[in-house]
């Protein structure tokens, strides 16, 4: 079974992807430059605000989860899985982890990218202030 959800956020001039741990996505509309796993701004949803069906089969142990961010054509992908300790509660922030830690902020554990693995590209792009990010939420159980 495969669900996916979809949103859209905006890109940022403070935006420094050097997180290598830690990717994250908030719907806070300003960054300073103490944010360096952000990588995108003013989105529309944060975790609380998903799918319930996606948000229980995120909770599933063979949960396969991937966040696609897409602008003006360049696409990163950072893959993970779920995990039943997943609360998928904070209303502003969507993080992605190498590690195994969960808190309510956690989307996905044990992801095979973070921050720091943007291209400059894109990089670039997700600085523009006037930039709308893409993401797509895929869960694969």
């Amino acid at each position: 079974m495969q669900l996916r959800e979809t949103f859209r956020a905006r890109g940022h001039p403070n935006i420094r992807p050097n997180h290598r741990t830690t990717l994250m996505v908030t719907r806070e509309p300003e960054l300073t430059l103490r944010g360096d796993c952000i990588v995108a701004v003013a989105a529309e949803k944060g975790l609380r605000d998903l799918d319930p069906r996606v948000k229980e089969a995120m909770r599933n142990q063979d949960a396969r989860i991937r966040l696609i961010l897409e602008a003006d054509g360049l696409t990163f992908q950072v893959s993970g899985r779920g995990d039943p300790r997943l609360t998928l509660s904070h209303p502003t922030d969507t993080v992605t982890r190498r590690s195994s830690f969960v808190c309510d902020r956690t989307l996905m554990i044990g992801a095979d990218k973070a921050a720091s693995d943007l291209e400059p590209r894109l990089v670039r792009m997700l600085q523009k202030r006037e930039q709308v990010v893409n993401i797509t939420l895929v869960v694969d159980v």
